[in-house]
């Protein structure tokens, strides 16, 4: 049955490129008879997959464009990998009807319907392990995600109304480039048309969003990536700080997992963290998690109140043990 499964979906793989194939050309690059080639068709067929066929000279087998999503045929690992994306998607979020996580939700319930007799059972059996700690985010709204999606592949304007952080709400027109995800949060790197500026966007802020026909050429980024120039707008009232940690990196990231943290390896079984922060103290909590010394190399001014923070500390333990 592996076998099958595995000719089957390199079969489908091969029609998913939307060129049609003659059977000669199929059977030749999936390495097998006519005879078996027209049953893994049927087979196809048979999962809800619309393949058309054209027989005689010329003929060919082509996958049609079909009329409702066909019954998935993934491999074990990507069925496993669906349901822990839908279960950490469905867990993020408000489950507001039309939101993204709420259509993940619904989604996580029905996958074992679309996967083959032979997953079923163990994507049962994995949905009834897992558990899931619900994260508290904004709900995004699925057709916003979309209809800006779109707009971007067909490089189209759009507007929308927006609610700034200060709850000012106003009127805008952008050309949309990017869609961005980070911190639990959705956002939109976008052309201010009006401002004639870069603005980043919360698509959870967004509503009445209009796609418009109006083309718009495409710009250089104003950074590296959209990420890079996300991360420098909410870094701008914050402070650069690089630690030296007498850990590997793996114990590192699991003290920072709550921080956006870049990580790198060094001799001696050390890491070197380069995190932005606003204040010492997080800095602090983060570093109390791991039983090793540290060094702050910058800022200077968090190196010294951490200092004194420690000496307050011993001060303190002093005190006690003096009673």
């Amino acid at each position: 049955m592996a076998d099958v499964m595995r000719r089957v979906l390199g079969l489908l793989a091969a029609l998913q490129t939307g060129k049609p194939f003659s059977g000669d050309e199929l059977a030749t690059r999936l390495d097998v008879t006519p005879r078996t080639l027209r049953r893994d068709v049927d087979r196809l067929r048979g999962y809800g997959y619309p393949v058309e066929t054209q027989p005689g000279p010329g003929g060919y087998y082509r996958l049609a464009a079909g009329r409702a999503m066909p019954p998935l045929l993934l491999d074990d690992d990507e069925a496993i990998a669906t349901l822990l994306g839908l279960a950490t998607l469905a867990a993020t979020g408000s489950a507001s009807e039309g939101s993204v996580d709420d259509a993940a939700t619904r989604a996580y319930g029905k996958v074992d319907q679309f996967l083959p007799k032979r997953l079923r059972p163990r994507a049962v059996a994995l949905r009834a392990s897992l558990e899931t700690s619900p994260m508290l985010a904004p709900s995004t709204s699925a057709d916003t995600m979309s209809t800006l999606a779109e707009a971007i592949h067909h490089r189209h304007v759009v507007t929308f109304d927006y609610v700034g952080a200060t709850g000012t709400a106003t009127a805008r027109r952008v050309e949309p480039h990017r869609q961005i995800h980070l911190h639990l949060r959705w956002y939109l790197l976008a052309w201010d048309v009006e401002k004639d500026d870069w603005r980043v966007f919360r698509t959870d802020r967004v509503t009445d969003l209009r796609r418009l026909s109006q083309p718009f050429e495409v710009r250089p980024l104003p950074a590296d990536t959209g990420i890079d120039y996300l991360r420098q707008g909410l870094a701008k009232e914050k402070q650069r700080v690089v630690v030296t940690v007498d850990a590997p990196a793996t114990a590192v990231a699991d003290a920072f997992k709550y921080q956006d943290v870049e990580l790198t390896a060094m001799a001696g079984n050390r890491t070197r963290a380069v995190l932005v922060l606003d204040t010492w103290q997080w800095l602090l909590q983060s570093l109390a998690f791991l039983d090793a010394d540290f060094t702050i190399d910058e800022p200077v001014e968090f190196r010294e109140m951490c200092h004194r923070f420690g000496t307050r500390l011993t001060r303190l333990s002093d005190r006690t043990t003096s009673r």
